[in-house]
This record gives structure tokens, C-alpha cells and sequence, in this order.
């Protein structure tokens, strides 16, 4: 039994230091993005000399800071919660991931709404728009970022508990009493009825002590002075 909860314990502490690993690259990936520029918008007011402006991540994809912000308040989750709790940040994380995912996928294969340019860069309202630029690179870090939180959430949502393990040996410690109690009777009778006397080890009689048996009596009846 200690054994298999050692096996428990080994295999979640493998899952909560790969599921932080990619938590805190994911945040890493999202944060460095938004410190990027995503989008170059050129505009002329009719004033002046056409001008160039550069958008961030964090104006262009607004939701990338507070999203890294959130993948790094999984990592200190991700060690506190067990069994349902660990489930339910699994789906969390997930959809920070599909969160941090969309701005990317739309700004790699989608093209760059002028509307959506003139209003990050709180253009005034005689400014027109000539001509729009995006960038991939941060585009594809923030979509890395995200899949690694992808990656994050499928992990917690399959870590193992040992809360199964370690109910049986410490939430029922009557049954285990009883389970000592009749292994030590069997034995006993075995012996009796081959004729060969105790052939009770050393481990089955002090369980049977700690169990409250008395391993020399034959009639089966249990200690009372626990």
C-alpha cells in the first residue's frame, strides 16, 4: 500500500512540475508578446505629413497581459489544488489558452481591420488610415505561449491523486483491524488442524496485537482493551 502511494505521489509531483514548466513558459510566451509590436498603422489627418504608428501586444491584443498575469496565478494554484479542484483549473487554463490563442490565430491568417487600427491608436476622426502592417513573430510567440497553456491544462486535467490510496489506509482503519484479525485466525487454525503448531510470523503477530487479536487464542474472540 505505501508503496502504490508512493508511485501516487511520484506521478503528481511529475505532473505539477511539467504543468508548471509549461504554465510559467506559456506566461513567459504572452508577456514578451504584448511587449511587441504586433501592428504598424499609417494615417494621414490632411493636416500634415502622413505619420507611422507602432500598436503593442498589449494594445492590439489587449487581453495578453492580464491573460500571462493569469497563467502565473495557476502556477501557485496548480500546487494547492487535488482531485475535482485540479480539474476545474485544468478548464481554466484552458480557456486562458483559447483566450491568448484567438488575437493570434486572427492576426496570422486574418487581415488587419483598418477600423480596429484607426480606434487602438485613438486616431482622430479626420485621420484616415492608408495602410496597415502586421507582424508575425508575436503573433506566433502569443500562439506558443498559448499552447503551452493548452499543453498545461490537458496535464492537470490527467494528474494523478492519491487521495484513493491513502483513503484505504486511513479512512477505514476498522476494516483493516478486521482484515488482520481473521488472516491471524486462519493461520492459527491452519497450524492447529496440520499439527505442526504456530506458523504465525513476526509481522502477523504484532498486527494482530496492534488489531486488538490475541494471536494465542483459539476462539477467535477479539481483545476489548484497546
Amino acid at each position: 500500500m505505501s508503496s502504490d502511494t508512493s508511485t501516487a505521489r511520484r506521478s503528481g509531483s511529475r505532473a505539477t512540475a511539467v504543468s508548471v514548466l509549461l504554465l510559467l513558459v506559456g506566461a513567459a510566451c504572452l508577456w514578451g508578446s504584448s511587449r511587441m509590436t504586433w501592428v504598424t498603422v499609417s494615417s494621414f489627418d490632411g493636416l500634415g505629413e502622413e505619420r507611422s504608428q507602432d500598436l503593442l501586444g498589449s494594445s492590439w491584443a489587449a487581453a495578453s497581459t492580464p491573460l500571462a498575469l493569469a497563467l502565473l496565478a495557476a502556477v501557485a494554484a496548480s500546487f494547492a489544488v487535488k482531485g475535482w479542484a485540479s480539474r476545474a483549473l485544468a478548464l481554466l487554463v484552458a480557456l486562458v489558452a483559447v483566450g491568448a490563442a484567438v488575437p493570434a490565430v486572427d492576426s496570422l491568417f486574418g487581415d488587419v481591420s483598418s477600423v480596429k487600427a484607426a480606434s487602438v491608436a485613438e486616431l482622430p476622426t479626420r485621420a484616415e488610415v492608408t495602410s496597415t502592417q502586421a507582424f508575425a513573430l508575436p503573433a506566433v510567440i502569443a500562439l506558443v505561449g498559448a499552447l503551452c497553456a493548452l499543453g498545461a491544462a490537458v496535464v492537470l486535467l490527467r494528474k494523478p491523486t492519491a487521495r484513493k490510496v491513502l483513503s484505504s489506509k486511513y479512512d477505514a482503519p476498522a476494516v483493516r483491524r478486521d482484515e488482520v484479525a481473521e488472516r491471524t485466525r486462519t493461520a492459527s487454525e491452519r497450524a492447529e488442524a496440520n499439527g505442526e503448531g504456530e506458523d504465525l510470523t513476526e509481522r502477523m503477530l504484532w498486527d494482530a496485537l496492534d488489531a486488538g487479536e490475541d494471536p494465542t487464542d483459539r476462539s477467535g474472540t477479539p481483545r476489548n482493551d484497546h
